[in-house]
């Protein structure tokens, strides 16, 4: 009896294992046929240019040079600067030693004088005499203006003048910077907050305020800076342009303003050879009131689903990643590790599936869910195993795109006819132990 058991089992295990081997032969037949389940989709070779994504890898750094200004070869004097002046009898007595002023940066030298802001209009307001224009002029020739001043109002002497001008206090500009990356500063996960910097002159720009507030965008940043410009009438007239837009019914039809807001001046981090930006100097010098944003790229995701295990993965910024590259990364299988022979011989070296379950073929057949400029989407089919070896096959992944991993008719029957040899050949021995 325990002979006629053990017969038994071997025989059911020979009879699955044959009917492996026919179902695998028959695989090939099975693969070319299209089991869609309920998702219509087209080949990737059917597709316009435009919907397959172009490589990130062509584009280019932007030179880090024309993020500041280049500051003249000598200081040059406008409004907001503040001047030590010692005018001997008029500011400061006969024989009185001037005050001495220590910066408080290494980057200035010790100031002497009593201190004399330049007015708005650029001028200064000095004791007796009118008001002096300074604006443009270095400290040599504002010294020179002063001394034509007094001596023009006969109040000096020629010869007998005794004049000091010096900088006590560069000017600066106040601007605002918004960075909503986790990269800058430590133990900072993500800004979503503005920092308020003070930028002296020559060096009130887009390099000087990053260098400030955590260096260059993160990876985890968009490719993108924006300079926003103007009062609170340009931020109303930008959101009217940006509402109208959103409440198109047809985003396509939809003319768009050129340009869309003279006041935001935007500076790509890096560009395509043939969209070489084209900002000027004057766009990167910052003033007070601007603010600078560098947005998050929370958007640049791409979605998983169906033998993947469901989440949301962040896009490489700065290279690409293709279909086979974005099924590993989700934590899926690109073809089966194993022939299925080890796991019918109960070796359990059999290969794990998409999910990574022990299965003898892993899922093949990827659907890509893709969003269309105009509006919806379009399902695009692609084969992991014809990818293997078709570069035409391994299509960029694209922002926002939903991948949805199946297995074929073929896959599934293979991989179910190899769970039933598996569970006959594990009671066939746990059969034999028992008797």
């Amino acid at each position: 009896m325990m002979k006629n058991g053990s017969s038994s089992s071997c025989r059911l295990v020979t009879v699955s294992c044959v009917a492996v081997l026919l179902i695998a032969s028959g695989c090939s037949s099975l693969q070319s046929k299209s089991y869609s389940l309920n998702i219509p989709a087209v080949e990737p070779g059917r597709l316009p240019p435009e919907l397959l994504g172009r490589s990130r890898e062509q584009m280019q750094q932007i030179s880090i040079s024309r993020l500041r200004q280049d500051p003249p070869p000598v200081y040059q004097l406008a409004a907001n600067d503040v001047l030590g002046i010692y005018i001997e009898n008029v500011l400061g007595g006969e024989g009185e030693a001037p005050p001495v002023h220590f910066p408080d940066t290494g980057d200035q030298p010790p100031a002497i004088g009593y201190p004399v802001p330049v007015r708005e209009d650029g001028t200064l307001a000095l004791p007796y005499v009118d008001p002096v224009r300074v604006e443009g002029l270095t400290l040599t020739q504002a010294t020179e203006a002063v001394r034509r001043a007094y001596i023009a109002g006969r109040i000096l002497q020629q010869g007998q003048d005794k004049i000091i001008v010096t900088l006590i206090r560069r000017r600066e500009y106040r601007v605002t910077v918004i960075r909503e990356e986790a990269g800058g500063k430590e133990n900072v996960t993500k800004r979503g907050t503005g920092e308020t910097v003070d930028l002296p002159a020559y060096e009130n720009d887009v390099l000087h305020a990053l260098n400030e507030t955590g260096g260059l965008p993160g990876l985890d940043a968009k490719n993108e800076i924006y300079i926003i410009r103007g009062g609170f009438a340009d931020g109303v007239r930008r959101d009217t342009i940006l509402a109208q837009l959103n409440a198109c019914r047809e985003p396509c039809s939809c003319p768009l303003p050129e340009p869309i807001d003279p006041s935001v001046v935007r500076i790509p981090m890096r560009f395509y050879p043939e969209q070489a930006p084209q900002f000027t100097e004057r766009d990167i010098i910052l003033k007070t009131g601007d603010v600078v944003y560098i947005p998050a790229r929370d958007t640049d995701k791409f979605y998983t689903g169906g033998a993947l295990r469901g989440g949301e993965h962040l896009l490489p910024r700065d290279y690409d990643i293709d279909v086979l590259g974005a099924v590993a990364l989700a934590g899926g299988q690109i073809a089966s590790g194993g022939t299925g022979i080890s796991r019918a011989s109960g070796s359990g070296g059999g290969s794990g599936g998409a999910g990574g379950g022990a299965v003898g073929r892993s899922a093949s057949r990827l659907i890509v869910l893709r969003k269309m400029p105009c509006g919806g989407q379009v399902p695009i089919k692609i084969d992991l195993n014809r990818a293997l070896v078709d570069e035409s096959e391994r299509i960029l992944v694209q922002p926002e795109d939903t991948l949805i991993l199946q297995y074929t008719l073929c896959e599934e029957v293979y991989n179910a006819a190899l769970n039933v040899v598996n569970f006959n050949f594990l009671f066939g021995l746990g059969g034999r132990g028992l008797n």
